[in-house]
């Protein structure tokens, strides 16, 4: 099967080809068909499946066969929950699109930097924004968008969307849309509530579901969970870094202090790293990730702003020096390496305190991880007293936050669509 043999044009199919894309992934040949045909889409597939190619190129091959309009007008909206997705699809989108006979012109909306730049991008319209919902918002209500004509609506990372951060947001956007439109929701994971939102969004969906949560080790993707305790972690990750010569790693912690703390304890060992976190300015966060890709430094201890969307070419090696409070989070984290197919490892620490933790994330993704020692850093340890009936493990119970972040993504998209 080839790309132009889903109904693809021969400039994406030379530009995908250009970019080493052999064949369609099974997400894609899925996929793709289904959004060409106009249907709504409604795709789980893992990290590194193909996710945005699937509905990118469709999109594309739509957009550039329709005529322009004068002023363009905006028809396709791409909504993203981090600046560094968005960033990341409005790279796709050019590379993609490269060889079209009609350019597009797509525009990036993002938040963690002026506005003003993003509104004049907009003068004279564009065929395709790509944004985050609160830089949306922003830019509609200075008249720099205007939302009336779009045709396709993408929700990529779909799960996010719809937590308490961005639902009332979301909420507000969909309410400025065309009642009658194509709805494309793509992740890598759709929990429960998540699932019960989007069956009041979508209308007759196509339903694509490939290599969803369960992550099996695999020649690809090897998974590891190293037993140590606690204050001997970051010697650790330095004997890893020693032992595997990882040219670049992505270290998972769980709090922006935590980041920025081991970022300085490593750059006084001479090992160049860098912090990504949300309480960096935008402009910080993008040099970081481009210093890791340029293998400018080596290390990029981040928080969970990077599990989502970060496409980082043959990135190694992720390491959970924190285990991620979520077990969704889990799939997200581990799939920034091992992508497309290229090898890569996932290595948890794993200590007294979080054993029983680590053992709900391998109940929920079928996973089943021998304990690792190293040698030098033996675990001494011991498990703390068994929580009591109302106490529950961590993460088995939902917490106060999750909670409410579910009740208020429903009471958000609880009115449904208009006929």
């Amino acid at each position: 099967m080839t790309f132009t043999s889903l109904g693809l044009s021969e400039a994406l199919a030379r530009a995908v080809a250009e970019l080493g894309y052999d064949a369609p992934t099974p997400v894609q040949r899925d996929a793709i068909p289904a959004v060409l045909q106009g249907r709504d889409v409604w795709a789980s597939a893992r990290t590194g499946s193909g996710k945005t190619a699937a509905f990118l190129l469709p999109l594309l091959h739509s957009l550039s066969l329709s005529p322009g309009r004068a002023p363009r007008q905006v028809r396709a909206l791409l909504l993203v929950p981090t600046r560094e997705l968005a960033a990341q699809i409005a790279e796709a989108i050019e590379r993609y699109g490269r060889y079209l006979p009609r350019p597009l012109k797509s525009c990036l909306a993002a938040g963690g930097v002026s506005a003003n730049p993003q509104m004049m991008a907009l003068r004279g319209g564009a065929d395709l924004v790509v944004a985050t919902p609160g830089r949306a918002l922003d830019l509609v209500e200075q008249n720099a968008l205007r939302l009336s004509s779009v045709e396709t609506l993408v929700l990529d990372e779909a799960d996010r969307l719809f937590s308490l951060g961005f639902a009332d947001e979301l909420t507000r956007l969909l309410a400025l849309l065309p009642a009658r439109r194509q709805n494309l929701l793509f992740s890598a994971t759709f929990p429960r509530a998540v699932q019960a939102l989007a069956t009041q969004l979508l209308r007759e969906p196509v339903r694509v579901q490939v290599e969803t949560t369960a992550l099996p080790a695999t020649a690809s993707l090897v998974q590891r969970a190293i037993a140590v305790d606690t204050g001997k972690r970051t010697m650790l990750l330095r004997r890893l870094l020693e032992i595997h010569a990882w040219p670049q790693v992505l270290v998972f912690v769980a709090s922006r202090h935590g980041a920025d703390h081991l970022a300085l304890k490593l750059n006084r060992a001479s090992i160049p790293t860098a912090a990504l976190h949300g309480e960096l300015s935008q402009g910080a966060r993008t040099q970081a990730l481009a210093d890791l890709k340029a293998q400018r430094v080596r290390v990029l201890v981040a928080t969970d702003v990077a599990a989502r969307g970060l496409d980082i070419a043959q990135l190694p090696a992720v390491v959970n020096y924190d285990l991620p409070r979520s077990t969704v989070d889990y799939v997200h984290r581990i799939g920034r390496t091992g992508r497309a197919g290229q090898p890569g490892m996932a290595v948890n620490f794993v200590s007294a305190s979080t054993e029983a933790h680590f053992r709900l994330i391998e109940r929920r993704h079928h996973l089943d991880l021998p304990r690792e020692r190293i040698e030098g850093f033996e675990p001494a340890e011991l498990a703390p007293p068994a929580q009591d009936a109302h106490g529950g493990v961590k993460g088995k119970r939902k917490s106060k936050k999750d909670k409410l972040r579910e009740a208020a993504a429903a009471a958000a998209l609880s009115v449904k669509r208009k006929p």
